[in-house]
């Protein structure tokens, strides 16, 4: 059955639509449902290679190397739960009947992103997570909400440290959602691996259990069948709610940090980010606000239409 659009009634739904609902939800977490790389870097007239280099633990992820000829820079970007480095064709199903319900029923590119920042005169590396596009299949296909993936965001820094030509590069990280809050996990457990990182930018991390009530909301579910469907997960992925913690992650966050929400986005709400802002212990930080809109993809799609906040902070820090 389909939730209900912003504004609208939440639909009606018997026990057994319900015990469904949370049953597909929860599968969901267990094997990931991969969207298809559609877009390339040649389609904004971009040079790139295609890259391969193995996670912190192993599993192969792919990705786009960029290069600013004459740069001594370099962003490494990554994307929200469900994408890919190529973004999500949710103007196509089944991603339109996914999320069409909550206003993001539009295509996200990105594209443009790595246009806007490889003509700013960055070398760009944007990669898929595992189990996202076509990077390896790891923890039996699950999504953790950031533990394993974060694994993979450690990988792309010893990816560039490692090649020839990047290794004296500096390094900004472009991490968004999913990979935001991978890249606060990664931070935890291994701060080490990001002595020398300039910057983070971090569009709209996100709380697992707070995402996941705001969708049941809108679907009708009532609230207090979260309980079950945290047990749901936990059956499919040996991970509650409770371990899936973002904002105790933010803690360890130690490089100068920008993160950037729709405010009134139907599938949150601003104490999320607001919290994880709080809480991240590092005094160089900025928190931004997207105005007039409660679709999420529109904070996905910021950069591309307003990038000179992202390039002043990435310009400013890794002068």
């Amino acid at each position: 059955m389909p939730a209900s659009k912003p504004g609208q009634h939440p639909p009606v739904m018997s026990e057994e639509q319900i015990n469904q609902f949370l049953q597909r939800f929860a599968d969901g977490f267990g094997q990931a449902y991969r969207a298809p790389i559609l877009h390339a870097p040649s389609e904004r007239n971009l040079a790139y290679e295609d890259v391969t280099f193995p996670s912190a633990d192993g599993t192969p992820l792919e990705g786009w190397f960029i290069p600013a000829d004459g740069s001594d820079k370099i962003v490494i970007c990554n994307h929200p739960m469900g994408f890919t480095r190529s973004g999500q064709p949710t103007q196509l199903e089944p991603w339109r009947s996914i999320w069409g319900s909550s206003g993001n029923g539009f295509e996200v590119d990105f594209v443009p992103d790595y246009k806007i920042l490889h003509d700013a005169g960055y070398n760009v590396l944007a990669y898929d997570l595992r189990n996202h596009g076509h990077s390896g299949a790891a923890n039996g296909g699950m999504i953790s909400s950031g533990i394993f993936e974060s694994r993979d965001v450690l990988g792309s820094l010893r990816y560039v440290r490692g090649r020839s030509d990047t290794r004296h590069l500096t390094i900004g990280l472009f991490s968004r959602c999913l990979g935001s809050i991978s890249t606060f996990y990664a931070m935890k457990s291994d701060p080490a691996a990001f002595e020398g990182v300039r910057c983070l930018v971090a569009p709209q991390p996100i709380d697992t259990k707070t995402v996941v009530e705001r969708e049941l909301a809108l679907a009708g579910v009532p609230v207090d069948r979260i309980d079950d469907l945290d047990r749901r997960i936990v059956l499919k992925t040996s991970l509650s709610f409770a371990r899936r913690n973002p904002h105790e992650w933010a803690r360890h966050v130690r490089v100068p940090t920008f993160l950037y929400q729709v405010r009134d986005d139907v599938l949150t709400h601003p104490s999320d980010v607001q919290t994880m802002f709080d809480n991240t212990a590092v005094a160089d930080k900025k928190l931004f606000w997207i105005e007039g809109t409660t679709r999420r993809w529109d904070g996905y799609t910021y950069f591309q239409r307003e990038p000179e906040q992202v390039l002043d902070w990435f310009s400013r820090h890794m002068a």
